[in-house]
């Protein structure tokens, strides 16, 4: 009795070994795993288990081998992101995402420039710019584009809105992607009052040149009373104003594709300044050159742009300024600036939108094709012509050329 005792405690003792032993080791396990799964979530990847010891040798080299996979799985993730991100960063779209309550997640480089910021977190930053800019960030969806404008330093900004939908990290987003459209609206335009005016020219011409040519034939006869003669010399007379008018405005149509050449733009400035001496200092005005930027090189046609400064020149003389002044730089985009800026009268706001518009003008005897005529020859250059500001400080319009 007493050796079957022995016996059954012994087993039962065996038994409550293997099941304390079995118990802690599914423990250690499962403390391994809940360890593992813990670091991975919150993204901790340096931990390695020890495959030495004999007894969880295999259990911690599968382990390791799942660390290794979710570490190549997280490398991946983040070479894609730094990729895609230089990508954003690189693109000449603005592009902005913006959470449901208008706060700003992320912005690339581009759309600060073309909004004129250093920094942007909330939406509501665009209404110190313009309330058009932020009414189209706001409404902007993907099945609707949007447009929104301001003014800054050079000239009116048109921006192109388009938008989507997303969600990331289990929050909605709005990717908004906008684009600057100005230089081709200011195309668009130009080339409807071009075509406008070619047609317009053509059917004037087509019709007055025959009453002009048939009155001077009447004219000779001797036989034709004084009050016809007095009639038929007036008919003339409008009939030749209206042809030489017409001519004027067919320049609009008939610019000279631009003869490019290389040259210095002080060599030029100083050119222009000698050609308006007499008209300038006549009018009690003072005219000088500000160069910026030491030896700015043009290619350009080197007529056609003596033409605008000449012109921008004389609208300050008409403008009744004192003083007018021409800067040249070289800014950080290899871009040739040029500004022309007098302190005359300034042109009202409701005039600042239609100055380039063909046949405008706020001059008695002026013909409204001056401004546009130099803007349809930096559009040739591949340049830009903008009224940059208009204010009690002075009036400036700068040309930009690429």
């Amino acid at each position: 009795m007493t050796i079957l005792y022995w016996i059954l405690t012994v087993i039962v003792c065996s038994a409550a070994t293997a099941f304390i032993s079995a118990f802690w080791t599914s423990a250690k396990l499962r403390r391994k795993v809940t360890y593992m799964l813990d670091a991975i979530e919150d993204k901790e990847l340096n931990f390695r288990f020890d495959e030495k010891k004999l007894s969880s040798r295999k259990f911690n080299i599968t382990l390791n081998r799942l660390r290794n996979i979710f570490y190549k799985e997280r490398d991946e993730i983040i070479r894609q992101e730094k990729y895609y991100g230089l990508m954003l960063e690189h693109v000449q779209t603005g592009i902005v995402i913006i959470d449901s309550s208008g706060a700003v997640s992320y912005c690339n480089q581009r759309s600060l420039n073309l909004l004129g910021i250093s920094t942007l977190s909330h939406i509501r930053q665009l209404r110190a710019i313009s309330d058009s800019l932020y009414d189209a960030f706001l409404t902007v969806t993907d099945t609707m584009e949007k447009r929104g404008g301001y003014y800054s330093e050079k000239g009116k900004i048109t921006l192109s809105i388009t938008a989507a939908k997303a969600t990331i990290h289990g929050t909605e987003v709005k990717i908004v992607a906008f684009n600057d459209i100005s230089s081709e609206l200011a195309d668009t335009e130009q080339d409807s009052w071009t075509k406008l005016i070619r047609v317009l020219t053509h059917e004037i011409m087509n019709t007055v040149t025959p009453i002009s040519s048939l009155s001077d034939t009447l004219l000779k006869f001797d036989n034709v009373s004084n009050e016809v003669r007095n009639g038929l010399s007036a008919i003339s007379q409008s009939s030749k104003g209206l042809i030489k008018f017409v001519e004027t405005y067919r320049d609009l149509t008939k610019v000279a594709p631009p003869v490019k050449k290389a040259f210095f733009f002080k060599d030029m400035v100083m050119r222009v300044i000698e050609l308006t001496h007499e008209e300038v200092f006549s009018r009690g005005t003072t005219c000088r050159y500000i160069e910026k930027s030491e030896d700015i090189l043009l290619y350009a046609d080197q007529n056609q742009i003596v033409q605008i400064l000449i012109n921008l020149i004389k609208n300050g003389i008409q403008a009744d300024a004192k003083k007018i002044e021409i800067q040249g730089e070289i800014n950080l985009a290899e871009q040739v600036i040029i500004s022309v800026t007098n302190d005359g009268t300034p042109i009202s706001k409701e005039s600042q939108n239609q100055i380039f518009v063909p046949f405008f003008t706020t001059k008695e005897d002026g013909t409204g094709i001056g401004l546009s005529l130099s803007r349809q020859i930096m559009r040739m250059h591949n340049g830009s012509l903008t009224l940059t500001k208009s204010d009690a400080e002075g009036t400036t319009f700068t040309l930009t050329f690429q």
